[in-house]
């Protein structure tokens, strides 16, 4: 097993797509970041003075978007095999496909975090930077700071996951990462925004949580900014969020990943 993760691992490592995606949701994060920053305190922006706890809390937990990237580079470690026509050879030297798969999820957790732990850096680096200038005090503790990074870290690993499952169950490449998206942006924000009870139960939501974000304060559309409930606890997000993956990697191994290679 060891063996196969060094394999998935130096696969991402010497793709540029890897590090195309690294640099466009770290480009991204900044833009939000400082977007976030330059409104916050002005009337109707919904964003807290950054000398509040509040304020400072949203604008350095900007990492959303990098965590869905982390869900895009997971997809594309699963099906970018069969695009590229590598599965054949992947399967020939390990015939046991579920190692495989085991091997692509561990391997894309690990870069995935990366993701987060950038964006984090980056969204908190801002923060802090804007504060500076503003000649506020921090209004957060370092410790909490370093575990809204964490929880970025942690939310990026298990997305990157969850991809790997989406992307096992569905081979097209350009269907999952616009998938992907959709889900995110459009059906969870839609969700969130009808049942606002289900909204801490959503895997998407339910990450950015874990990297600090309140509640909906990630959401696009109707989710956006409601108020009411709060995020379930940080291991219960965890567990939620691996069970959302064991559950669509159970049906892709069940379907998908057996069926024959063409």
């Amino acid at each position: 097993m060891t063996r196969l993760v060094r394999a998935e691992l130096l696969k991402l490592a010497t793709m540029r797509l890897t590090y195309g995606l690294l640099a466009v949701a770290s480009a991204l994060s900044a833009l939000f970041s400082v977007l976030e920053n330059s409104q916050a305190g002005a009337a109707g922006s919904g964003v807290p003075p950054i000398s509040t706890a509040d304020g400072l809390r949203t604008v350095t937990t900007v990492t959303g978007i990098a965590l869905l990237f982390a869900a895009v580079l997971g997809s594309i470690a699963a099906n970018g095999e069969f695009r590229h026509s590598t599965a054949t050879l992947t399967y020939l030297a390990t015939p046991k496909r579920a190692r495989v798969f085991i091997a692509k999820v561990i391997a894309s957790s690990c870069v995935g975090s990366l993701f987060g732990l950038v964006a984090g850096i980056i969204a908190t680096g801002a923060g802090l930077a804007f504060v500076a200038m503003d000649h506020d005090h921090v209004a957060l503790s370092a410790g909490t700071l370093v575990g809204h990074v964490a929880g970025a870290v942690v939310g990026a690993s298990l997305l990157a996951a969850l991809g790997v499952a989406i992307g096992s169950l569905v081979r097209s490449q350009l269907a999952t990462v616009i998938g992907i998206f959709v889900w995110a942006i459009l059906i969870e924000s839609l969700i969130g925004g009808l049942y606002t009870s289900t909204r801490p139960y959503l895997p998407y939501t339910a990450a950015t949580t874990l990297a600090g974000s309140k509640l909906g304060s990630a959401a696009f559309g109707p989710a956006h900014g409601l108020n009411g409930g709060g995020p379930l606890p940080f291991v219960a997000d965890v567990a939620l969020i691996a069970a959302f993956a064991a559950a669509v990697a159970l049906i892709a191994a069940r379907t998908a990943v057996r069926r024959d290679i063409t």
